[in-house]
């Protein structure tokens, strides 16, 4: 890499640089926030000769995604094999400068604000500890607008202002246009040396994320991909197109979908394997990998019939399971593939199998999943699951933990009916981020527990866990016992004990007439335990 190069620019050199095209302003950088106060005192700062800090320019052919505008003024586009030089550092203060040679008009929180207001105080020594640079006119008479001084002719100038007056004039536009900006110059460097530099002189530390760092890789102006407004429309297309939000799996991170795509191309998804990947070939497997990815979605939700993303163990499992389905023609599973991948998915999910290390899991998983693509059994060996009801009986629910979310997916499949009436519970993941949000219900409400003597943990229990409507929870149970509350739902539900078994609760023998909440934990955690030997232990 070439060394920075220190390169001082005049003011109409480095205004004609953007207005050529050359100077950009990379859209990893923050929209423009500055207003008309912190634009005036910049000025003020170049009019008495203070520095105003240095922009730091990063020259190179890479096309990367950059403002098409400045408020009412659109930027020329960067042309074929050109370099261009992306603002790193100093976008604030370059834009204010442009926004006011230009009089541009931006918009901001729903106003408009006219640089061409902003104006020199002319009755004003420039020596004056006082700004003698104003957000208007309207507080003094004798002044001049800073886009007028800078555009105008001076003979324009001769019947409207004095000689001492003109003379002033004629020394600001010299200080301005005359003023030399501090720039450095980085030629050439790698697009995550790039980032990396933008992240320690912009935001104090914070990493700029694969994804910002991706979006400004992948965007190509000529074949109309913008990798933001790709994954929005992935995301929510406003009804345009199949979306994640319409399947309720919009919780998807980012990051998550760069991994389907670098496990498609490479068979990796460690960082520098997704910052390494071709532009040209990200582009046009998009489209396969968004297919993929819709596919596992329709997947999850109708074979394994977990229908929001909230309760997924690991948002990576939509990366061995697309993978599977691209590979696999987006076909139907086999009989055989469709059992290895319902096995795969619970070892994965009860094994805490991406609690750490995840890419290089990924890695190998995939080996697995090729195998699933011929009918082959993939080996766990040293690596199986094996549960005891104990295990389910003292296992804390949080909303955070994988093995909970998994056990939350199994009564999810069971398509839980509601206590009152046997309609489909309606889950939502607005509904289930915390332990007490409204489609979590404590069997045995844990108020009344405690009333009964019981720890908090003993009551906090997975096993303990059911997944209800929101009114039924908040305005009918509260705080009863189930012996209580159920009597009312037995009497109005015709199929009241079919919906209690889509629970995996057969209320006569699970004690709870009785009260009994030891034999409920013990009974709920046995058919628990069944279901998931089922799935972890398949007969092929």
């Amino acid at each position: 890499m070439l060394q920075p190069e220190n390169q001082p620019k005049k003011y109409e050199h480095l205004f004609n640089d953007i207005d050529r095209g050359i100077i950009k302003l990379p859209k990893f950088q923050r929209d423009f926030v500055w207003g008309k106060e912190q634009t005036a005192s910049l000025i003020d700062s170049v009019l008495k000769g203070y520095p105003i800090g240095t922009f730091i320019l990063w020259k190179t052919k890479e096309e990367l995604r950059h403002f098409k505008n400045i408020g009412n003024a659109n930027l020329p586009p960067k042309r074929k094999g050109d370099y261009v030089q992306y603002v790193l550092d100093g976008q604030q203060r370059i834009t204010s400068l442009y926004a006011v040679r230009k009089g541009l008009i931006i918009t901001k929180d729903g106003v408009e604000i006219d640089y061409k207001d902003i104006t020199i105080d002319l009755s004003k020594r420039s020596e004056s500890d006082e700004n003698i640079v104003l957000t208007s006119s309207e507080e003094v008479t004798n002044t001049i607008s800073v886009y007028k001084l800078l555009n105008g002719n001076f003979t324009e100038f001769l019947d409207e202002y004095d000689k001492d007056t003109l003379k002033k004039i004629e020394i600001y536009k010299q200080r301005l246009t005359g003023y030399d900006f501090s720039t450095i110059l980085i030629s050439e460097y790698p697009l995550d040396i790039a980032c990396d530099i933008f992240t320690r002189i912009n935001t104090g530390g914070t990493e700029l994320s694969l994804f910002e760092i991706m979006v400004a890789k992948t965007y190509d102006h000529k074949l109309n991909f913008d990798l933001a407004d790709e994954y929005d429309k992935l995301v929510d297309s406003k009804n345009s197109e199949k979306d994640l939000v319409t399947a309720h799996y919009e919780t998807i991170p980012s990051q998550v979908i760069l991994q389907c795509i670098s496990a498609h191309l490479t068979k990796q998804i460690r960082r520098k394997d997704i910052l390494k990947l071709n532009k040209t070939k990200f582009i046009n497997e998009w489209a396969t990998v968004k297919e993929g990815i819709f596919t596992t979605v329709d997947y999850f939700r109708s074979q394994l019939r977990i229908k929001v993303s909230r309760i997924l163990p690991y948002n990576i499992l939509l990366v061995p399971f697309t993978y599977f389905f691209i590979k696999n023609n987006f076909k139907n599973p086999t009989k055989i593939q469709n059992k290895l991948l319902t096995q795969y998915f619970w070892w994965a999910s009860l094994s805490s199998r991406f609690s750490n290390a995840q890419e290089s899991k990924i890695a190998a998983d995939l080996k697995k999943i090729d195998k699933i693509l011929k009918e082959q059994k993939p080996s766990y060996r040293g690596e199986e699951v094996n549960l005891n009801e104990d295990d389910l009986i003292y296992y804390w629910f949080s909303t955070g933990d994988a093995f909970c979310k998994a056990i939350l997916c199994l009564y999810s499949y069971f398509e839980p009916k509601s206590f009152d009436s046997n309609s489909l519970i309606n889950l939502d993941n607005s509904w289930l981020k915390a332990a007490n949000s409204r489609n979590y219900h404590h069997f045995f409400p844990k108020s009344y527990l405690k009333n009964q003597g019981y720890e908090n943990w003993e009551a906090n229990t997975i096993v303990n866990i059911t997944l209800i409507d929101a009114y039924t929870n908040k305005h009918i149970i509260r705080t009863k016992p189930p012996k209580i509350y159920l009597k009312k739902f037995q009497k109005d539900n015709d199929y009241f004990y079919d919906s209690m078994k889509s629970h995996l609760i057969h209320v006569d023998t699970f004690g709870i007439w009785e009260d009994d909440y030891e034999k409920f934990l013990k009974k709920r955690s046995h058919k628990i335990l069944l279901e998931l030997n089922k799935r972890l232990n398949p007969k092929l």
